[in-house]
Parts: structure tokens; C-alpha cells; sequence
């Protein structure tokens, strides 16, 4: 079996086990599932077991006293589990997505060279990403108190340990993916650009909040930044696809767009974030605003500080990229000059003329 018919043999059954996982129940279930890749085969048998529910119990674990009509999960040690599957599934995701479907793809619009071949590849497997995980988080978000960027409920009710089971499952996939990420900047697995440190710097930034924000009970703020980072990020790809296929009147009209979403959500609705975060932190009850780890209760007064530091921090390397956007921006104004200052397709004589935006995420 050569390896393209491996990796796509491997991933339709990690995939088929994916998305026919069993719903959370009372019980922590270790799904049924059979792996063949023509190499090896894995099958492991279901097996459950009673985990005492508490807050620190397993993962995907439903809270008892949670209606059927509306039932809610809690964090657990395990949770380490489904976010090690779930590297190892993004990993496969995005070998299948950049590599076995749009390198047929990018071949079909005359692209030949490895290097816009890979980077075409990239965008795309971005902008699959970024598109279900952001309609996901709006959908989510629009079932919780927080829609549209109500941020006073990002404290009130405080702790948010019990969870809609779409916000835990969405959560940890979320955390995966940027697991995942990570390990491709640090191995090189992508060609890297001229501002690999910030995107470096941008991944364990991100991490640091995602990791703070689950581990305390923040979900609610949590989902407000994901949204705030995935929607932009998807007419990013897009434009940047257009881009690698040379249409050049559409590519023109999507970065416009992208510049607006990037604005909106990038920086206004970051910024509504730190305004909340600094003048509504004492929304919390008096009573929730300890340290009591058993209770879920984390947020002692200087947590204000651990969350307004790597927002911060996310809002200035959003800015450094913002500065770049806007010199495209600029220099759309004469088609013919547009180029990325940190683009790496130079040697490959097909980049004149052509934008490769800004940020690579």
C-alpha cells in the first residue's frame, strides 16, 4: 500500500471512530472502534465503569443532578485523554487536507511549485478548520448568556464548572488543534516565515489562556476569545487561497473584507474582552472570589492580573500583524506592488504581483 492510500485509509477510520463516538453519559465509555490501515490493526472492546462524579472526575462526565432536558458536564483528569486523541487525530486531518485534497486542487489552477503547493495546502486545511470551529463556537455561544459579547456574564453566575456538553467537547478540541500547532511550528513540519517567533510566542500564549481558563472555570470568556480569534482567521485563508489561484479581482474584494472582520474581531471585540476583564472582575460574588479549588472557585483578586497579561500580550502580537495588514491594505491601492513583506515564496519566481496576507496561523 503506497502511502498516499495509507494515510487515507488510517484517517477514514480514525475519523469513522471520531464522529461515532457515543454521546456523554453518567458513565465514562471507552468507545468501540476498529483501526486497519493495511499495516496493523487495532480493536479495542467497549468497557465501563461508575467514576465518582465530583469536579475533578473524569472527562466528559455528566453532572448527576442535571436534567435530560438540559444536561451538563464537568472536567476530570481524563480530559488529558481525549485531548491526546485528539492531537493525533488533527495530525491525520491535516496531512489528508493538505497534502491528498488540495494538492489535486491547486495542480488543477496551474500551481507547480512545492513550496505554493504546501503553502496553498496550509490555507486550506486553515480555512476547513477555522469554518466549522467557528460556526461551532457560534452556535455555542448563542446558547449561552454571553451572546452577543454580554460580558457582565462572564462573571456572574461565577464558577461556570458545569458545562453544555457541545462547550466541553468544543473546548477540548479547540486545545488539541493547538497542541497540535505547536508541534508542527517547533518540529518545522511547515516552512517557516519571518515572524516564526511571534507565531511561536502567539501558540503558548494561546495555550497559557486556553490551559488558565478551563482549569479555573472560564469557559464563558474562553468561547468569547475563540470566536474573537477563528472568525477573522477563516476570510484570512480564503483570501489567501484566492490569492495562490491568482483571481485577482476576488482576491482584491476578500482581503477588504478580511481587513473588516480582522478589525471587528481582532481588535474591537479584544479589546471589549480587557475592558471587561479589568472593570468587571468584581461582578463575581464576594464569596466565589477565593481560592477553593474543591468548589471550582479560583479567582482570587490577583487572577485579574493572570487573565489581563496574555490577553494583552494576544492584542500586541495582534497588532505587529495588524501592522503589516494595513500595508497590504495600502498597497492595494496599485495591484501590481502588492507583496507580503515576510512572504517565502520569492524563490519561486510565481509570488510577483500576488498577496500572500499577513498573519500564518
Amino acid at each position: 500500500m503506497d502511502r498516499k492510500s495509507w494515510y487515507l485509509a488510517f484517517f477514514s477510520r480514525v475519523l469513522f471512530t471520531h464522529i461515532h463516538q457515543p454521546p456523554p453519559s453518567s458513565s465514562f465509555s471507552y468507545p468501540s472502534f476498529f483501526l486497519s490501515t493495511g499495516r496493523f490493526s487495532l480493536h479495542l472492546s467497549p468497557r465501563t465503569f461508575k467514576i465518582r462524579l465530583d469536579p475533578f472526575s473524569s472527562s466528559l462526565i455528566r453532572v448527576p443532578s442535571s436534567p435530560d432536558s438540559d444536561p451538563r458536564y464537568q472536567k476530570g483528569y481524563l480530559d488529558l485523554v481525549f485531548l491526546a486523541y485528539h492531537i493525533v487525530f488533527f495530525s491525520f486531518l491535516r496531512q489528508v487536507v493538505t497534502i491528498n485534497l488540495s494538492h489535486p486542487i491547486a495542480r488543477h489552477f496551474g500551481i507547480k511549485s512545492t513550496s505554493k503547493l504546501n503553502r496553498f495546502g496550509e490555507q486550506a486545511y486553515a480555512l476547513v478548520y477555522f469554518a466549522v470551529m467557528g460556526t461551532w463556537g457560534y452556535r455555542i455561544m448563542s446558547q449561552l448568556p454571553t451572546y452577543w459579547y454580554k460580558t457582565e456574564y462572564f462573571w456572574r453566575g461565577y464558577p461556570h464548572w458545569d458545562m453544555i456538553p457541545e462547550l466541553k467537547r468544543y473546548y477540548l478540541m479547540h486545545s488539541a488543534y493547538w497542541v497540535q500547532q505547536l508541534i508542527v511550528l517547533l518540529l518545522c513540519l511547515e516552512k517557516p516565515r519571518k515572524d516564526y517567533g511571534e507565531l511561536v510566542a502567539h501558540h503558548l500564549v494561546t495555550l497559557w489562556l486556553v490551559g488558565w481558563s478551563y482549569l479555573t472555570n472560564l469557559t464563558f470568556i474562553g468561547n468569547a476569545v475563540y470566536m474573537s480569534m477563528d472568525i477573522p482567521d477563516v476570510f484570512l485563508a480564503f483570501s489567501k487561497i484566492l490569492n495562490y489561484l491568482q483571481f485577482v479581482r476576488l482576491k482584491l474584494v476578500a482581503f477588504l473584507v478580511f481587513l473588516c472582520m480582522w478589525t471587528y474581531f481582532r481588535h474591537y471585540l479584544n479589546f471589549v474582552i480587557l475592558w471587561s476583564v479589568w472593570y468587571e472582575f468584581d461582578l463575581i460574588d464576594e464569596a466565589n472570589r477565593a481560592w477553593i479549588p474543591e468548589k471550582g472557585v479560583w479567582l482570587v483578586w490577583w487572577m485579574k492580573y493572570q487573565m489581563i497579561i496574555p490577553l494583552s500580550l494576544l492584542q500586541i502580537l495582534n497588532i505587529f500583524w495588524y501592522y503589516y495588514i494595513l500595508r497590504i491594505a495600502l498597497r492595494s491601492l496599485k495591484p501590481s506592488t502588492m507583496t507580503d513583506d515576510r512572504s517565502d515564496d520569492e524563490d519561486d519566481g510565481e509570488a510577483n504581483g500576488h498577496v500572500d496576507n499577513e498573519k500564518e496561523e
